[in-house]
């Protein structure tokens, strides 16, 4: 069974009256929490992409990005995505619940958040209602205060990145812990990394585009420190 499959039957298991905490309480062992991540992705991507009022073909196209999907999975992912934005659970209850399932695993909240960021800018356009959505999902991932700043500023194309802030470090630290941050976060990131947290192969664009940013962010501190 595909993981389409596997997550359209989960969602359909929602939509005719499953307990929400019933249905994630089956997917908190592999391979079926990379079911569970995916599911939280395209719930909260679903509801996000109405929270400026429509969902636009951008937005949709965004989504298919995160998750590499191949030509014949198209279909099922088109019958899921569209499930979980007519499912009448809140995106509150879909974030609780995805907090309870990897709270001990930050970086894999991390990685969800960075997927909803790259739906949200698909228009080109970053909606208030979609930063206050995000906002409140971030508090409810337990996200301190810098790191979900950190994404916004790495998202939007009018805010500067701050080297410092994508690392998760500050200007007076030695650079021997800077450099320690950023070594840190490159194995976090590998995508063997990510595949061992249980992420979806689909979702592994993410930690492309994360990577270059973190590189980036050291080579820039690296310079300003030479």
């Amino acid at each position: 069974m595909s993981i389409w499959s596997r997550i359209a039957e989960a969602l359909a298991a929602l939509t005719s009256g499953e307990a929400l905490s019933k249905v994630f309480d089956k997917l908190r062992s592999p391979p079926e929490r990379s079911v569970a991540f995916a599911i939280a992705v395209i719930a909260l991507g679903a509801k996000m992409a109405k929270a400026d009022g429509h969902v636009t073909r951008d937005e949709v196209t965004a989504f298919r990005e995160v998750f590499h999907i191949a030509a014949q999975d198209e279909a099922g992912a088109a019958r899921v995505f569209n499930m979980a934005r007519t499912d009448v659970a809140g995106f509150e209850s879909y974030a609780t619940r995805i907090y309870e399932m990897f709270h001990e695993d930050p970086c894999t909240l991390k990685d969800l958040m960075e997927g909803l960021f790259h739906i949200a800018m698909a228009d080109g356009f970053y909606h208030p209602n979609e930063d206050a959505f995000l906002e409140r999902v971030s508090e409810i991932f337990d996200l301190k205060d810098h790191e979900f700043k950190g994404l916004r500023a790495r998202f939007v194309p009018d805010l500067q990145p701050d080297p410092y802030t994508v690392l998760g470090v500050t200007p007076d630290m030695p650079f021997a812990e800077m450099r320690k941050a950023w070594r840190q976060l490159v194995r976090d990131n590998h995508p063997d990394a990510m595949v061992a947290r249980g992420i979806p192969e689909e979702a592994i664009l993410l930690a492309e585009k994360r990577m270059i940013d973190i590189n980036r962010a050291w080579d820039d501190i690296r310079k300003e420190h030479a």
